[in-house]
């Protein structure tokens, strides 16, 4: 899939009305707002808010919508746009198109086979995925089946620095090729839509996988067993550096079956740990050690230390932030305001995305996410200075759906909007996208 493409968006075109002919119609809607209606019928209330929401009134999801709806493309004409070439280069290596799949944690919340659907649909189709932090399969089963395929890791900081440098080095272990560092998360924000059904998918034992089946936090799980049992545990825990969980649940049957659901959803299933008090002391050490709100950049020192993979920032939004990362050699960046899932009023991803560019002045790769819908999105974010796109949302309303097949079409969907809108518009490198391209707002 590497060099000129195919023209695929002819060929999604017609694939999808040939088949029409006989009746048979695409298994995910191509409109994105009958996507996301089809989306929400397939998930339970609390999928959908925690996948759909974003923090506060929500007005940094609508202000990236509105940021990318009011750069208007200005196509020229009389052009040879019959060859065109979608593909990239990132970190040495020739991609097919400028397109990544966000890292988006708990699926198992939105299809049983979660990121292993994903990532199949993934290598299908050549595109990288970034396995998120907070998944649903340990990311050594998603690599297993995406053969060669490129993927990227995504790093939630710990509290534990031992538990960090376990994921990254699992992460190149399994092939990843770059470990993507997110700093907008280190706290969870806002987010009413989750607070009003009181649901976090962390307390039933969901999205840990990658915890689950790591060794070192394996044994800090076992160690807060033995100090839990322990006659000085009430001293130790008091001495504690993490917080200590001091709010107790009240004792009902919903109470029991979030216990149950942790049981389910630890290794072994709920049969093995019905009698084991594991499941509920490795969610108990996933609240207290996630994340780390103290993280500073002298911390990327250890990180460096302990990976030679590229390393980008994701969540810079100030030129001054981005002007630091290169200092300290950084590899990338990616512009994102974590889809306007953590400040209400907070600036749209796109509007920051050119100081940023142009702070970096081409030292580094700069990536683009949040509000990306669809082909003319990842268009816009390559003439204001992005080298590739990352789509989230979307990819997961395909898989609620209709699963692997679902996620497949949707990306399939993306790219051949962006060929179609590249060649329309007059271009025919997704490389050579530049500002001249749009109409200032």
């Amino acid at each position: 899939m590497s060099g000129v493409h195919a023209d695929i968006g002819r060929k999604r075109q017609r694939e999808i009305y040939v088949a029409g002919v006989g009746g048979h119609r695409p298994a995910v809607p191509v409109a994105q707002a009958e996507l996301e209606k089809a989306a929400q019928a397939a998930m339970s209330p609390e999928a959908w808010a925690y996948v759909a929401g974003g923090a506060g009134r929500e007005s940094t999801m609508d202000a990236n919508r509105a940021a990318l709806d009011k750069w208007r493309i200005v196509p020229r004409v009389l052009r040879d746009v019959e060859q065109r070439d979608l593909s990239i280069e990132l970190f040495g290596q020739r991609l097919p198109s400028p397109l990544l799949l966000s890292p988006i944690g708990v699926l198992e919340m939105v299809h049983r086979e979660a990121d292993l659907a994903v990532a199949k649909a993934a290598a299908a189709l050549g595109v990288p995925y970034i396995f998120s932090n907070q998944a649903s399969v340990p990311m050594e089963t998603c690599a297993a089946a995406m053969g060669g395929s490129p993927r990227w890791f995504q790093l939630y900081w710990s509290r534990s620095n031992e538990l960090v440098a376990s994921l990254v080095k699992r992460a190149e272990a399994c092939g990843c090729s770059a470990i993507v560092l997110t700093l907008d998360t280190t706290m969870l924000g806002w987010r009413p839509r989750d607070l009003d059904l009181g649901s976090l998918p962390f307390m039933a034992g969901q999205g840990i996988a990658q915890y689950t089946s790591d060794p070192v936090f394996l044994r800090e799980v076992g160690a807060s067993l033995d100090d839990a049992r322990g006659p000085d545990a009430r001293a130790r825990a008091a001495s504690s550096a993490a917080p200590t969980e001091d709010i107790k649940p009240p004792l009902n049957l919903q109470t029991i079956a979030t216990a149950l659901a942790q049981k389910a959803n630890y290794p072994g299933g709920l049969m093995k740990n019905l009698a084991s008090g594991d499941a509920r002391a490795a969610v108990q050490r996933f609240m207290t050690t996630y994340s780390r709100p103290s993280l500073q950049w002298d911390d990327l020192k250890f990180l460096r230390q302990h990976t030679k993979l590229p390393v980008l920032l994701k969540g810079v939004l100030h030129p001054a932030d981005a002007k630091k990362a290169a200092e300290l050699g950084m590899n990338g960046l990616i512009v994102s305001n974590h889809g306007g899932r953590q400040i209400d009023g907070e600036i749209a991803s796109l509007d920051a995305l050119p100081a940023v560019a142009e702070a970096v002045n081409g030292k580094m790769p700069v990536l683009f996410d949040s509000g990306v819908r669809g082909g003319a999105d990842v268009f816009k974010a390559l003439a204001l200075g992005a080298t590739a796109v990352c789509l989230g949302r979307p990819y997961v309303y395909g898989l609620a759906v209709a699963g692997q097949r679902g996620v497949e079409e949707v990306i399939g969907n993306v790219l051949a909007e962006f060929d179609l809108t590249l060649g329309l518009a007059g271009c025919t490198r997704a490389a050579g996208v530049g500002r001249d391209t749009l109409a200032k707002p």
